[in-house]
């Protein structure tokens, strides 16, 4: 059985890191708002205002997934040969 542990980081691009289980929120830039990278805001408890993210949602959502996965020592899931994520 493996141990629970703290989540890792998960990187929002730019060179910026965040705990997995500090992100509370997500959203995507309109395509008005992108330019420079940027793509996403991402809402992380303990901070007043969002963080700009050059990733998508969706990378950021699934490295989040799969960090507190991790962390709760839950064994990954294998999918099968051609089986696509809904996310």
């Amino acid at each position: 059985m493996a141990t629970k542990r703290d989540p890792r980081l998960v990187s929002l691009g730019y060179g910026r890191f965040v705990r997995a289980d500090r992100i509370y929120a997500l959203v995507p830039l309109d395509a008005a708002e992108r330019g420079d990278g940027r793509r996403t805001y991402v809402h992380v408890d303990g901070l007043s205002e969002p963080i700009v993210a050059s990733r998508s949602e969706r990378a950021i959502l699934a490295d989040v997934e799969a960090a507190l996965t991790e962390a709760a020592g839950i064994p990954r899931r294998r999918r099968a040969k051609g089986q696509e994520t809904l996310l």
